[in-house]
């Protein structure tokens, strides 16, 4: 197994269960808002789609350690920036995951998620902000 495509699991994995435990914080803190309750539902499926891939691999994948490490944001205005921030982030990161990893698989899984974050989460955070500041 190339140690590139381990290493670009780990971090999507990663960055999947900041997202969620960040998106879990605002609903904690604002109640169930939209996008914030269907997104976290996402990223969920986001990270089950990750883990299956470690496990086609035979590999450990890391714990979810980010519950209780993020906090809530000041706003709902202030959450959907950061979300906009956060998912624009996540769709680079699968552009220079993309770049390394060669197992069609993963990479599959990689494209979809990353245009899951381009396509849908990223106009739905805008739209957040939107409404938040009117």
């Amino acid at each position: 197994m190339n140690e590139q495509t381990v290493a670009a699991l780990e971090e999507a994995l990663e960055d999947e269960y900041k997202a969620r435990a960040t998106y879990n914080k605002v609903i904690e803190a604002f109640g169930p808002i939209r996008p914030f309750i269907n997104i976290v539902e996402a990223e969920d499926r986001h990270a089950s789609a990750l883990l299956r891939q470690f496990e086609r691999l035979g590999l450990q994948p890391p714990k979810d350690e980010w519950p209780g490490r993020v906090e809530a944001p000041s706003s709902i205005a202030a959450a959907c920036e950061a979300a906009i921030a956060a998912e624009i982030e996540n769709a680079e990161m699968y552009d220079r995951l993309l770049a390394v990893v060669d197992d069609p698989s993963v990479r599959d899984v990689l494209l979809n998620l990353q245009d899951a974050s381009k396509n849908r989460h990223l106009p739905a955070f805008q739209r957040c902000l939107e409404r938040s500041q009117k």
